[in-house]
């Protein structure tokens, strides 16, 4: 527990920077996971999936 105090929330600056990139890899790993749910829940119906049909 002493390690991350004194390596990320000793200094606001370090702390910030660590609120910054935890915020960043949340949305990043929220992001691809609602677009496979929407992708597997719309399977067949995605122009990507139809698009051979039309071209």
């Amino acid at each position: 527990m002493k390690v991350i105090y004194n390596s990320l929330f000793k200094r606001t600056s370090t702390y910030a920077v660590a609120i910054m990139a935890s915020v960043f890899f949340f949305e990043r790993a929220l992001d691809v996971t609602s677009n496979t749910i929407f992708d597997s829940i719309n399977k067949g119906k995605l122009w990507k999936d139809i698009k051979d049909k039309y071209e």
